[in-house]
């Protein structure tokens, strides 16, 4: 397991090892920073915005709102071959949003869900990620709490975890012109986990398969 620390486009930029092996990273961005999915337009993003970091990662998806102290933050490593491997691009999901809903479970929270199914879209989700719900996803009470992507190649899959401390919906809709901002409001689709971050950390990596 790695710990690393900085802005979130350092972190994202850091290459999966090669030979690759089986890691988990532990990431923590050292500066506010909204991190758009690797098909999002820039300019959907507000030009005025001051005070944060606009950066774009390799996995698709919507927009996430990194604040510092205020989300958890997960890279698995998978190489090709290794047991946790899965060929169906769908279903290399599922091991891994069981393994968050055990780790829930084992702080306390009730009723956490791993999607299986095909993807669910709202009018927010081109925009944003906790507005729509992939494969290995996990909800509680109807609410997104675990938001995970997948940035794969012949070599590896590098899973992309992410829980917010908490749900803001005005300041994530906040990031973007008002042009592209759908109708309807953002709404409550998605929810923090309702225990400290550190305990879910240290329960996710008690969950994890050998």
């Amino acid at each position: 397991m790695v710990r690393r620390a900085g802005p979130a486009g350092e972190l994202h930029a850091r290459e999966v090892p090669s030979p690759a092996r089986r890691e988990v990273w532990i990431l923590t961005p050292s500066r506010r920073a909204l991190v758009l999915g690797s098909a999002q337009l820039d300019a959907v993003v507000r030009p005025d915005l001051e005070g944060i970091d606009i950066v774009r990662r390799h996995s698709g998806g919507g927009a996430v709102l990194l604040e510092p102290g205020g989300v958890l933050w997960v890279d698995v490593i998978v190489p090709a071959g290794d047991p946790l491997w899965v060929d169906d691009v769908g279903r290399a999901f599922h091991w891994l949003g069981a393994t968050w809903a055990a780790a829930l479970a084992s702080c306390g929270v009730e009723g956490a869900v791993v999607h299986e199914g095909a993807m669910r879209r709202t009018d927010w989700s081109p925009l944003v990620c906790f507005a729509g719900l992939g494969p290995g996803e996990v909800t509680v009470g109807g609410r997104k709490v675990v938001g995970i992507s997948q940035r794969r190649t012949r070599v590896a899959a590098r899973f992309q975890c992410v829980v917010l401390e908490r749900w803001d919906p005005s300041a994530m809709a906040a990031m973007f012109e008002p042009a592209v901002l759908p109708s309807a409001a953002l709404g409550d689709l998605a929810a923090g986990p309702g225990v400290p971050l550190g305990q879910l950390a240290d329960a996710f990596l008690a969950q994890l398969p050998v």
